[in-house]
């Protein structure tokens, strides 16, 4: 971890945006306004917003085509097995234990937040994040109750909680695991055991070793271990980028309507495993942010980079489609112009893939097996032509309108910082660039997992190791527009969880 910086220097007394990459020439200064009266934002800065919320309802209307379509294909003949398209859910209408804190967080989030994360000292920032997500994750899942939201999320005949005593002789398991996978194999995995490799399932069996069995405790790890990825964001952003612009991503890092999924999915506890990895790697690619000795920042990179590894094969062995993070890897290896974390990160990965195949278990089998089950199920039927563009209306969803209007600077900014990453340029130093690379890389690891059929229905949990570096790209938004953009984004997800009853 990084030690604290030097105190948060004040802000600036000026609350008008600087011009973006798409705000055109710069505008002449306007004159301050009284005191007590509001700033008027020059012509490029509302002509920026406007785009911004062209954007939101541009999307807004993607996810009204997805649900009016999905509705009536599913009325036609069934075939997108969902209730509530294009989610995994059904319309349910409720209040529950967990509304009063659940809109208390909001408030003092949207209130609070981008002052806190303005000057609060880095590390008590970086540990109050993952704690307000840990509340607010947590908040979101008791609206449907204890039992119903959080202690019986993994224990359905789909999950993996109903296969733990068939690991009493984990080996035999491990070797025996492909043989499962299929629907017409003898005694067959659940769906949720049978579509990951066996790390998965391991991790519950862990739990329940130690003491931890059971609903309830594995609820609370995935919730509990979910929202650390909002603190491994923050220090990857802050390697990254700048520690300003990771001070102003914090707030929608934690107030994310994601948090529904994370709270409680085992694919929220995939996305932390996959988001600690990558912030490693980002630390493992640059230097520490104090001054250490030459030899001590070596070997803390280093241990970065191996860990790094490690967790990347963990991540593999957790999830098949989550190999994609490479994708983010290289984003920021190029982004940083070294290549010297690669021997020890390929070292990890490997140590972690080796493991498991001395023990049995083959990961090119399983993929291939997966394949196969995937097409014996729903995935026959669901039709890819809905798909391919209704996934793209749950990832709206899941990110919030906030997030549309940072992608849109995002996409607005990438030509130009992409074109820097060319070997005879210069690679981009300011912070916007860096972060639009970082967010293209994330976006474009979406796509694939979009184009590839994979991922056709459910990609609210299962695309939340992408989505939880969404929020990144609304550190370019102004920031005098905050509060009212985290109203939106808590707005979105209050709603989603008081009026549907989600499957995970």
């Amino acid at each position: 971890m990084t030690p604290d910086p030097d105190p948060c220097p004040a802000p600036d007394p000026d609350p008008r945006p600087a011009p973006g990459p798409d705000s055109g020439p710069a505008s002449p200064p306007a004159p301050r306004p009284a005191p007590g009266e509001p700033a008027a934002a020059p012509p490029a800065a509302r002509a920026a917003h406007r785009r911004d919320l062209a954007a939101v309802v541009a999307c807004a209307l993607l996810v009204v085509a997805a649900a009016l379509v999905g509705t009536a294909i599913e009325h036609a003949n069934g075939s997108l097995h969902v209730n509530w398209p294009p989610l995994y859910a059904s319309w349910f209408p409720h209040l529950g234990p967990g509304t009063p804190a659940a809109l208390a967080v909001a408030v003092v989030v949207i209130v609070h937040g981008p002052s806190l994360a303005a000057r609060l000292p880095w590390r008590r920032l970086v540990l109050t994040g993952w704690a307000a997500a840990l509340v607010w994750t947590g908040s979101l899942a008791l609206i449907d109750g204890w039992r119903t939201g959080i202690a019986e999320r993994l224990t359905t005949a789909y999950e993996y909680l109903t296969v733990i005593h068939r690991f009493d002789d984990a080996g035999a398991a491990l070797r025996d695991f492909t043989h499962h996978i299929l629907n017409n194999a003898p005694d067959h995995w659940p769906a949720h055991v049978a579509g990951h490799p066996p790390a998965a399932v391991l991790t519950f069996v862990g739990l329940d070793r130690i003491g931890l069995g059971g609903g309830g405790w594995a609820g609370v790890w995935c919730i509990t271990a979910g929202t650390s990825a909002v603190a491994a964001v923050l220090l990857a952003l802050r390697a990254l980028t700048d520690e300003a612009t990771a001070r102003r991503a914090a707030p929608f890092l934690v107030l994310t309507p994601a948090a529904v999924w994370v709270g409680t999915s085992a694919d929220g506890y995939f996305a932390a495993v996959a988001a600690w990895s990558l912030a490693l790697l980002a630390l493992a690619t640059t230097r520490p942010a104090r001054p250490r000795s030459p030899r001590a920042g070596a070997l803390l990179r280093a241990a970065a980079a191996l860990a790094s590894g490690l967790l990347f094969g963990l991540t593999c062995y957790l999830s098949y489609g989550l190999t994609l993070i490479a994708l983010i890897g290289a984003a920021i290896l190029l982004l940083t112009r070294t290549a010297r974390p690669l021997p020890l990160l390929a070292a990890g990965a490997l140590a972690v893939a080796a493991a498991f195949t001395l023990a049995g278990f083959s990961w090119w089998e399983g993929y291939r097996l997966l394949v196969e089950r995937y097409y014996q199920g729903a995935a026959a039927v669901r039709p890819y032509a809905y798909w391919v563009w209704g996934n793209l209306a749950c990832t709206v969803l899941i990110t919030g309108p906030a997030v549309v209007a940072g992608l849109r600077r995002t996409l607005a900014a990438a030509p130009a910082a992409l074109h820097a990453l060319r070997p005879s340029a210069a690679p981009p130093r300011a912070p916007a660039a860096r972060l639009a690379v970082l967010v293209s890389a994330v976006l474009l690891a979406v796509l694939v997992a979009d184009l590839s059929g994979m991922s056709k229905a459910e990609t609210e949990r299962i695309w939340l190791p992408f989505a939880v570096w969404l929020p990144a790209a609304c550190a370019l938004l102004p920031a005098h527009r905050h509060r009212r953009w985290l109203a939106a984004q808590a707005a979105l997800a209050l709603l989603l969880n008081h009026l549907l009853y989600t499957g995970w």
